[in-house]
């Protein structure tokens, strides 16, 4: 009979987990013993907790499986908060494992150290982040406790919370059972497909939107599949740009209203029917709409629940609806009467000359860079770097467009490094990187070699663009690039065109160890695209509300 400890991580691998991200600490030291020793799964230690729920974040993004959070009590969950916060508001199934004191030390009477009020803070602070939860204080109920917590992660997409007292780990307990999967019911799903296939065979325009869950759940190639078989356009939208990737036959585009191609923004906003797989309904996808959504015109299909005008379908897993449309589904031949596509055009040729770099110019230089070596996986932080993202070619990404939690990018990237054994190229500024940029010396230990673009403007340049006149925006040179060998990398500092270009070539053809590019810009100089969402975030913060 295995221990509980190796029944967890067995279990974590039969639910989708390929590997562990974490930080040692006394009270989950006997099951990292069993993480290490056991080699059921891969694991990679980081500097700060943050980072390692970054990194299980990113990871589960990319693999469509489980992220997996493994640190101690208090001191440890604490820090790891924000980071499974970030990834229950963008619908990532990261699993949080974390130590917590004995039954013996419990039982004590004395505060325990790293309790705050009392021992169970920290599962409290932790319903509120995480979809389900489960103590391990029954070694012999525990697996299907184990298999309850990561079911309800697979079928909903979110984080999830197992709290393991150290002096369980080596109990003996039995397998963690696997779960059957729960599909939706059958005259319901048939009711649900009825309702919206009805309203696309009436509508003279119609368009798809979307979003995360489609990545999270492993369906984009269903629903490009769904897409050509309707003959309706697909537009992603801000935090689901790089899906569908390899079907920019069906992709128009990212929607950003009145930030984006005023083409795309009338494609969707005068559509009678969109249908938003998995969409987030956030401020950052739809904050610059020029209409808002129309309840009697949409389809909502998000968290196993489709929204049709006012009718409510609950328990329809996005993947059940994708595959009984497709089932069902004839072409909506007028559809592509009204449309006509308007294929992106992302930034190419970039002039490798001594003028001073732009963003867009970045943009410009990794499209050619792609061109040349092939796309890679990337990551962004939040800032003008994750709006310089979206003028390059439509490439898997991963970043936090709705919670805009800074720090994310370079944790992420390592993420994705190690769940997809590719090369990631990482989009970051130097305020974002001064938080978590120095996780970069771990790559040495695991022999990762992500590239890093650092947009160094000594600022916080996405906060100084609505509020310019305060010096608080403004950030010291850290001379990144000089740190990158204590890191264990290469770092080069650019200033004009041509050194970008040079720089990036030789940050692609060096392999075994990290690249930092330190691209250094002007204060006040945004990419286009940064540009546009400000002029359409002023201007319909102007706007009177709509009715």
């Amino acid at each position: 009979m295995p221990t509980l400890g190796t029944a967890l991580l067995e279990g974590l691998k039969a639910y989708g987990a390929r590997e562990i991200f974490g930080i040692p600490g006394d009270f989950v030291l006997p099951f990292f013993k069993v993480i290490e020793e056991s080699s059921i799964l891969p694991f990679y230690t980081l500097s700060h907790e943050p980072a390692v729920g970054f990194a299980a974040d990113a990871a589960a993004r990319y693999h469509s499986g489980l992220g997996v959070a493994v640190v101690t009590y208090g001191a440890g969950a604490f820090n790891l908060v924000n980071a499974v916060a970030g990834a229950y508001a963008e619908r990532s199934p990261v699993v949080v494992v974390a130590g917590a004191p004995s039954a013996r030390e419990r039982a004590s009477g004395l505060l325990l150290h790293h309790q705050v009020r009392s021992v169970d803070t920290q599962l409290a602070v932790y319903r509120e982040v995480t979809c389900d939860q489960a103590v391990l204080n029954d070694p012999q109920a525990a697996p299907v406790e184990i298999a309850r917590v990561l079911r309800s992660a697979r079928e909903r997409s979110l984080p999830v919370y197992i709290e393991f007292p150290r002096d369980l780990v080596n109990e003996a307990a039995s397998a963690v059972p696997v779960l059957p999967y729960r599909p939706a019911d059958p005259e319901a799903l048939a009711e649900c497909v009825n309702d919206i296939l009805q309203r696309l065979s009436r509508a003279n325009s119609a368009a798809l939107i979307v979003d995360v869950e489609v990545r999270r759940y492993g369906i984009e190639n269903a629903v490009a599949a769904l897409a050509r078989k309707l003959n309706i356009p697909v537009v992603t939208t801000f935090m689901g740009r790089g899906l569908l990737e390899n079907a920019p036959d069906v992709v128009a585009g990212t929607y950003m209203g009145e930030a984006g191609d005023p083409a795309l923004t009338r494609l969707v906003e005068n559509a009678d029917v969109l249908v938003l797989l998995g969409v987030i309904l956030s401020d950052t996808n739809f904050a610059l709409s020029h209409r808002k959504l129309d309840p009697r015109r949409t389809v909502l299909a998000i968290d196993r629940t489709v929204h049709i005008g006012h009718h409510l379908y609950p328990d329809i897993p996005l993947a059940d609806l994708v595959t009984e449309l497709d089932a069902r589904a004839r072409s909506v031949a007028k559809t592509r009467e009204s449309y006509k596509r308007s294929s992106a055009v992302y930034p190419r040729g970039m002039l490798a000359d001594d003028a001073p770099i732009k963003p867009s110019d970045i943009a410009c230089a990794v499209n050619d860079l792609f061109d040349r070596h092939g796309p890679m996986p990337m990551t962004s932080d939040i800032g003008d770097c994750l709006f310089t993202a979206m003028e390059i070619e439509n490439t898997a990404l991963a970043a936090p467009g709705y919670y805009a939690g800074m720090g994310f990018g370079v944790p992420a990237g390592i993420g994705v490094a190690a769940a997809t054994k590719r090369r990631p190229l990482i989009l970051v500024g130097d305020g974002a990187f001064q938080m978590t940029g120095w996780e970069l010396g771990n790559c040495r230990r695991y022999d990762l070699d992500p590239i890093v673009v650092l947009f160094n403007n000594c600022s916080w340049e996405m906060l100084r663009v609505f509020q310019p006149e305060s010096i608080f925006n403004d950030l010291d040179d850290w001379h990144f690039a000089a740190i990158a060998p204590s890191l264990g990398g290469v770092g080069e500092r650019v200033t004009t065109r041509r050194e970008l270009a040079a720089a990036l070539e030789r940050a692609v053809q060096r392999r075994g160890k990290f690249s930092l590019v330190e691209v250094m810009l002007p204060r006040g100089a945004t990419s286009d695209t940064l540009a546009r969402f400000v002029a359409g975030f002023k201007a319909a913060r102007e706007r009177s509300p709509q009715r």
